[in-house]
């Protein structure tokens, strides 16, 4: 971590401010040390770059962040494709919107979009995971200022209400109440900020919410490794599909028409291992919610959210986007 952290960072005990006692740093990053609150006397780790704020977990929380952490780790590659993505999981956000604000990415897996972020030209942007993969976030985004990674709990976010722009993708479905990490990310963006959050949705995933969740209660209990393997099978009938029937050539003619014809439309691009990490990603999350478009667009009329714009995306999922007013009830 770089000091000028410390401007950002709170004390997830009490909100007190925090001091750094470093051991050990290389340049501009402080690799091995300590944060100290001084209202409290709280102690948290800088470790491997890394401040670490993870708190005890429960037991589905901690298999949650395991599986995970073993996924950005063994998926720890970045690709072209996650730009657009990206800016497809965020829309109606574009790259300019991103110049000279100061960002709290809720979840950031491999670090991904943190570097995204960072190359659109945020002034800071904190990216917070509860899972190991914030040390490859950490490789993958060391050498730019603007990126910070936090090891935390979204319930309890170690950082202050400072933040222009929070966003989260694929992370609010997967904890035990999605809707009060909403809150909790909310509660670190200032008012007249902005947010958005992109959630897996009810309607569209039917044969998911059915045959594939009841699963999960054995996959998501194997090694990771194990499901690893078992995914990389399950992974080929997908594959094969994508690339004959609903990709490019057959897309355009058919497959639209058929069962999840626009997502697996939209992933036929990708390669192999990129869908063999999300049929893992569907299996090992011990939680996973499919959310109503009406339950999500209450997270945001409930807190009297402003210039709301929630829609569809991939016939399958949900994307929101809002402005925070000056005063929120919370």
């Amino acid at each position: 971590m770089r000091k000028r952290l410390l401007e950002l960072l709170a004390c997830p005990e009490c909100g007190g401010d925090l001091d750094v006692t470093v051991d050990h740093s290389e340049g501009a990053e402080i690799m091995q040390g300590q944060l100290v609150c001084v209202s409290c006397d709280a102690g948290y780790e800088i470790r491997g770059g890394v401040p670490r704020f993870a708190p005890v977990l429960a037991r589905t929380e901690h298999r949650t962040a395991r599986a995970f952490g073993y996924e950005w780790k063994h998926y720890s590659e970045l690709g072209d494709r996650y730009r657009q993505q990206f800016l497809d999981w965020i829309h109606p956000v574009q790259p300019e919107f991103f110049r000279g604000k100061t960002v709290l990415e809720g979840g950031c897996g491999k670090g991904r979009h943190t570097l995204l972020a960072a190359e659109f030209g945020a002034a800071d942007v904190v990216a917070v995971d509860l899972s190991d993969a914030v040390d490859v976030a950490f490789q993958n985004t060391r050498g730019l200022e603007s990126a910070h990674i936090v090891q935390g709990d979204i319930h309890r976010l170690p950082l202050r209400r400072v933040f222009d722009y929070g966003f989260s993708v694929g992370v609010l479905h997967h904890l035990p109440d999605p809707e009060r990490g909403f809150a909790s990310l909310l509660s670190k963006i200032r008012a007249g900020g902005h947010v958005s959050a992109w959630v897996y949705g009810r309607e569209g995933n039917g044969w998911i919410v059915h045959f594939v969740s009841p699963l999960r209660s054995i996959t998501s209990r194997l090694p990771p490794r194990w499901l690893d393997g078992i995914s990389a099978v399950l992974t080929l009938p997908v594959f094969f599909a994508t690339r004959l029937v609903y990709g490019p050539s057959g897309g355009r003619l058919f497959g639209h028409s058929l069962p999840y014809g626009e997502y697996l439309s939209y992933i036929a691009p990708f390669p192999f291992r990129e869908q063999r990490s999300i049929v893992f990603d569907h299996l090992a999350a011990p939680i996973s919610h499919y959310l109503r478009g009406d339950d999500f667009t209450g997270w945001f009329e409930a807190r009297g959210l402003g210039e709301v714009t929630v829609d569809r995306h991939n016939a399958n999922s949900w994307r929101g986007f809002a402005r925070i007013p000056t005063t929120v009830d919370r």
